[in-house]
């Protein structure tokens, strides 16, 4: 494929759409004190604290030695508190801290106004349709082959 072409390429511009997007939104959490992905785990702990690292990991789809250096991260920042498993002394199980819970809606009303701005213009049937291309997408990236 030619270089000056790639521009046209629609993988070109989904991958410049994501870089912006990504950029936006990390400039905002920033701003709140949060780095790149640990929006991503409040999230999962808002909704179920006392999780293992390994189980964050799974559910994020992140390596167990990623999940650990963001966790010691946010530990650091006062997000998140370890604690030893009371039955499982090897395990530790980690907890939103005061901070951690007190973020909740500023990540909730920052990803709302990304929304917003992300689709300003379009239908609610662009959306719609939008939503199912990338899902189509998601899914063709996800199989094996």
């Amino acid at each position: 494929m030619n270089p000056e072409s790639m521009p046209e390429t629609i993988g070109y511009l989904l991958a410049q759409t994501c870089k912006r997007h990504r950029f936006r939104a990390h400039a905002q959490l920033e701003a709140m004190g949060l780095y790149r992905g640990q929006q991503f785990i409040l999230m999962v702990l808002w909704e179920q604290e006392g999780r293992t690292h390994s189980e964050l990991a799974e559910v994020l789809h992140v390596q167990p030695a990623t999940m650990s250096n963001a966790l010691k991260r946010m530990a650091k920042a006062g997000f998140v508190e370890r604690r030893p498993d009371p039955d499982d002394q090897r395990v530790s199980r980690v907890y939103l801290t005061d901070a951690g819970r007190a973020v909740r809606d500023a990540v909730e009303q920052m990803w709302r106004d990304m929304e917003a701005q992300t689709f300003a213009g379009f239908s609610p049937d662009e959306c719609l349709t939008l939503r199912g291309y990338l899902l189509r997408i998601i899914a063709n990236l996800t199989e094996e082959g």
